[in-house]
């Protein structure tokens, strides 16, 4: 399993127009072949943070993610609302094992 948790810092005043633009790309992802979550988080402390969740079946499923539409209207849209560029961090996921 291929994991990336996505780190993400939102301007204030984007805050409401980023989760829905995240959940379009949320329930989009899901539905990828090889996706096995996609789970948005927000900071129950500052709520202009976020984490995203992505497990895939492998690399090859999380890179062909980044080819979707979805995920280029999802990336285009919400550039310019954040107050830093997005930090993510690849794992490999070991459990559950999967199969």
């Amino acid at each position: 399993m291929y994991v990336t948790i996505v780190y993400i810092s939102v301007k204030p005043e984007h805050v409401n127009a980023f989760k829905e633009a995240s959940r379009s790309n949320h329930e989009n992802s899901i539905r990828e072949p090889g996706n096995l979550r996609f789970d948005i988080m927000q900071s129950a402390d500052d709520p202009t943070k976020f984490v995203f969740y992505e497990a895939y079946k492998g690399q090859q499923d999380a890179a062909a993610h980044k080819e979707t539409e979805h995920y280029r209207i999802w990336r285009d849209t919400v550039a310019d609302w954040m107050t830093e560029p997005r930090k993510g961090i690849a794992y490999q996921g070991l459990y559950p094992i999967i199969q």
